[in-house]
């Protein structure tokens, strides 16, 4: 090769390299450098930045990357190239909302639907690769693509299922992000794990668990009662029930899930009903339970987060001693968790037992962020002196109040130093308070 040919080439290499710099300023150029990265700008946040929807090919199995594909559903708020990157891990599907640590942080937010739901769904849908091995590896393929534009802090957080989500992202990819912050995130040893029990036997006064008692006690001596009103109430709704079996068993479960959902969505004492009006109850309990979440279309779409409590998650159960001469559908002692019949499910603890000593022993930046007031309080992890992670517990916060914006000031205070110091970077919790 001739000295005036290589002066080309090498023109040409510089010109290339200074193309792709330049190609890749905004985040729109980097995304179109990614061959698994497919996107539509869909509207602004409300701080002005822009919102886009974005389709991302991930393997079916991590473990065997030439195999079959699908893509995941993410929204992605850009902040800027040079601001902290937040990772909400969704535990189901994935909707386009504002995030407190994003706000907080003025920074980029990459909301993530879990794989198995809605649109992010392999076309062949093999439940053996709903594991959370697969679950996290969708996480860190996330993380590791946009760390190549945002190289900034990064922060891993969810809520509920999403926050059990975060958790074991934490402990299977450590070093993807700086800080964790799970809410409200159980963190189950067994499909029955008993310390739910506890907390629904010591939570707030004698008489108030003893108006919530009541309130099953008649919902189920009435049953047959109740059956021929809620007869109505299905027909009127158009509601199916062949996932469960039929109406009376779906009563029998919401009526034994009633206290559950009582605590973990704040239900006040005195608003419990006393006065043994059937029709109030029955109200109350669809209030407060919810009836429709037990038909066909939402166990159809919870059936994959049952699937993962009954294989590697965990779960609650019902203790039934107290019930049983009024229980005809539901055996002693259900379980919470319906997974799909056609699926083969067995309960394996081998990895909560793995990440329940990685957590004391290793489990370092993690902010756990819990209400005690909420039933799923009972199974939280509980950090250890032996680890570098903290957490806040709003007192008397039921699942859906533990948040950011709710915290005492003294708490606040101490949850923005801490932040502030394990990120290196200014936090501004007064955003919070213009919602």
């Amino acid at each position: 090769m001739n000295i005036e040919m290589c002066k080309v080439l090498l023109i040409s290499n510089i010109l290339a390299f200074a193309w792709m710099s330049t190609a890749q300023d905004t985040i729109e150029e980097f995304m179109q450098t990614q061959a698994d990265v497919s996107y539509t700008q869909i509207e602004d946040s409300d701080e002005g930045y822009p919102v886009y929807e974005l389709s991302i090919v991930q393997p079916v199995d991590h473990f065997a990357v030439d195999g079959p594909t699908f893509t995941q559903k993410v929204f992605l708020t850009h902040a800027g190239k040079k601001r902290p990157t937040v990772m909400s891990t969704q535990g189901y599907n994935v909707r386009n909302r504002p995030n407190e640590i994003a706000r907080i942080l003025d920074g980029n937010h990459l909301n993530i639907e879990h794989r198995y739901f809605a649109t992010s769904t392999p076309e062949d849908k093999d439940w053996k690769y709903l594991t959370l091995e697969q679950a996290t590896a969708d996480l860190h393929k996330i993380n590791q693509l946009f760390k190549q534009f945002y190289d900034d802090k990064w922060v891993s957080t969810g809520i509920s299922k999403g926050g059990q989500t975060t958790i074991y992202y934490k402990y299977f990819y450590p070093d993807d992000v700086d800080v964790s912050i799970p809410y409200v995130a159980p963190f189950n040893y067994s499909m029955e794990d008993k310390r739910i029990y506890h907390f629904l036997d010591t939570i707030r006064t004698a008489d108030c668990r003893k108006k919530v008692f009541n309130v099953q006690k008649l919902l189920l001596k009435k049953k047959d009662k109740a059956l021929e009103k809620l007869q109505w109430y299905e027909m009127g709704k158009q509601l199916k029930l062949e996932y469960l079996g039929d109406l009376e068993t779906a009563y029998e479960y919401a009526v034994l899930e009633y206290p559950f959902s009582v605590w973990q969505w704040g239900t006040k004492c005195e608003d419990v009903p006393t006065d043994k009006d059937l029709d109030k109850y029955i109200r109350h309990l669809i209030d407060v339970v919810g009836f429709d979440f037990y038909v066909d279309q939402t166990m159809s779409f919870f059936a994959p987060h049952y699937y993962q409590a009954s294989t590697q998650m965990g779960y609650y159960g019902f203790p039934t001693r107290k019930y049983q001469k009024w229980l005809d559908k539901v055996g002693k002692n259900p379980t919470a968790s319906f997974p799909p019949k056609d699926v083969d499910v067995t309960f394996d603890d081998t990895l909560i037992k793995k990440v329940d000593k990685w957590l004391k022993q290793e489990g370092n930046d993690i902010m756990y962020i819990n209400g005690l007031g909420d039933t799923w309080c009972a199974t939280r992890v509980i950090p250890t002196k032996r680890v570098n992670s903290v957490e806040f517990n709003l007192p008397g916060a039921h699942h859906g109040e533990a948040r950011v914006k709710n915290m005492p000031e003294a708490m606040a205070a101490e949850f923005e130093e801490t932040l502030e110091n394990w990120i290196n970077r200014q936090v501004d919790l007064t955003v919070l308070k213009e919602e």
